[in-house]
């Protein structure tokens, strides 16, 4: 398991369930393309066979919970 976690300002709850949607960004105006999460999904998901969620509050962070399998 590994957990990476911040203290920033936190996504939206509207855009929580978004976040890993290909082109999904609320930056566009400054250059965000919206890839990297998804990014970052297909590679945990596809490539290492694991999962990957996100919990988040608003002015209090946010934090990515990757699940890989046991490697042998």
């Amino acid at each position: 398991v590994i957990i990476y976690e911040d203290n920033g300002i936190g996504i939206k709850k509207e855009n929580l369930s978004k976040i890993f949607e290909p082109f999904f960004t609320t930056n566009r105006n400054f250059g965000g393309n919206g890839l990297g999460l998804n990014l970052v999904y297909n590679i945990v998901t596809t490539q290492l066979d694991g999962t990957i969620i996100c919990e988040s509050e608003l002015n209090k962070g946010t934090k990515f919970i990757i699940t890989l399998p046991k490697i042998l």
